[in-house]
């Protein structure tokens, strides 16, 4: 049987996964990043993640932090969360070290990916997920495929300007953006502001939340209404048959969910108004699998 290997390439750490071509992930291995010490370390990393799995596997497929270049397999813009990432030939450099075909891809698109293979979006065809965490990111499935655009950079659902977060800077520069008010940053830095105990987590906020203290009610549901609004403009135009949303912001509970969902419901033209948005089902291995999906693709 062909196996291939997935790789996950974030901030802080990088997993690796060895997956058959029924999208079964058989092992799994989990190395830090080392993002302070530079593109090649993060590289080197990737490689090491994928020879301590122990198993040949015949192609390799990366989904990584930052904007990518498919056709290339190269970096072509990332956040400060991976300094001197922009411009690694990543398809190059680890089909060098690796010895077998590579693809690459942007990690949130390779989420969506693996959700659309083997989790809640499976047989859908038009999909649009949105990964809520450090930052917003987003990805749409057009007819199965990852529409990247004329640049590569399409999927930041996080920067369509909502009133939600009306004035409120984004870290991008901008203002009013939905990941200015929705990211899980956001969310803590809004918390800390106004609460009279700070909390250690977002986990405890939402704790708190659905425990009825109203400061982290508020505070949720401000973030969720602003992704709310942003994903149902965003079916507005696109006409998705469901959206997914996944992350760490969406293990938050009701307190969350609830303003989310009446927020993109309210903002649904009415041709679109049964568009499904629920949570994605595979967690953190939706990014290998996607990224296997992706290897598998080369071998054909």
């Amino acid at each position: 049987m062909t196996l291939v290997a997935g790789i996950d390439i974030g901030g802080t750490k990088t997993a690796a996964g060895i997956v058959d071509p029924h999208g079964t992930l058989r092992r799994r291995h989990t190395v830090p990043t080392p993002a302070s010490d530079g593109p090649a370390a993060v590289v080197a990393a990737a490689v090491r993640a994928v020879r301590d799995l122990g198993v040949p596997v015949a192609a390799v497929g990366v989904g990584s932090a930052g904007v990518v270049d498919p056709e290339s397999g190269r970096i072509v813009s990332a956040t400060d969360a991976l300094p001197g990432w922009a411009g690694t030939a990543l398809r190059r450099d680890l089909e060098r070290a690796l010895g077998v075909p590579v693809a690459v891809d942007n990690d949130v698109h390779a989420h969506a990916l693996g959700e659309a293979w083997r989790g809640a979006a499976a047989g859908r065809r038009h999909v649009l997920l949105a990964a809520v965490g450090t930052g917003i990111g987003g990805s749409l499935l057009v007819d199965g495929r990852v529409h990247h655009g004329a640049r590569s950079a399409a999927g930041h659902a996080g920067h369509v300007p909502v009133p939600s977060a009306a004035g409120a800077p984004c870290t991008c520069g901008g203002t009013s953006h939905a990941e200015a008010v929705g990211s899980g940053p956001a969310l803590l830095a809004a918390y800390a502001r106004s609460a009279p105990v700070p909390a250690s987590s977002l986990a405890e906020v939402s704790a708190r939340a659905d425990g009825g203290e109203e400061t982290a009610r508020r505070v949720l549901a401000r973030g969720a209404r602003a992704l709310g609004e942003a994903l149902g403009g965003i079916v507005n135009m696109t006409d998705p048959e469901l959206v997914l949303v996944g992350g760490g912001v969406a293990h938050c509970g009701p307190a969350w969910w609830e303003p989310l969902r009446q927020a993109f419901e309210a903002e649904l033209l009415p041709p679109l108004k049964g568009v499904e948005l629920r949570p994605g089902s595979l967690g953190g291995d939706a990014a290998l699998l996607g990224a296997a999906r992706l290897a598998l693709e080369v071998l054909r």
